[in-house]
């Protein structure tokens, strides 16, 4: 399916990726379980818990801009790196009103995750 680049292995609570850091990598689950975050006004609010086989680091990849959230594996996880220059080249071949369009579903999805939170947390109050 994808062209993996390299399998790294993370063991339980061991972050990934953490939120606001920049990095053009995607990655897939390939064993174990990763914990989606974000930490407002000091509490972690948990977003989701993605299991094997789904994709993660997607909206930065595409969006170009920070990272959403935290990503820190649950149990012992292995991940797979997914080779930028070959998402390159697949992005790159559709065209430019889809890559558009798939920037614009990366941002409102942010958008949306930032409301979402700001709702649950006015709401914890």
């Amino acid at each position: 399916m994808f062209q993996i680049v390299k399998y790294e292995t993370f063991n339980d609570r061991q972050v990934i990726f953490k939120e606001g850091t920049f990095g053009d990598w995607m990655y897939v689950i390939e064993e174990g379980a990763v914990e989606i975050s974000r930490v407002v006004e000091g509490k972690k609010i948990v977003i989701a818990v993605l299991k094997t086989g789904e994709i993660i680091g997607e909206v930065a990849y595409i969006s170009k801009e920070g990272r959403s959230a935290t990503a820190t594996a649950v149990g012992k996880t292995r991940i797979g790196m997914i080779d930028r220059e070959y998402f390159d080249r697949e992005l790159n071949g559709i065209s430019s009103d889809f890559q558009m369009i798939l920037k614009s579903m990366a941002r409102r999805l942010r958008e949306t995750t930032d409301h979402l939170i700001q709702l649950q947390n006015q709401a914890g109050k």
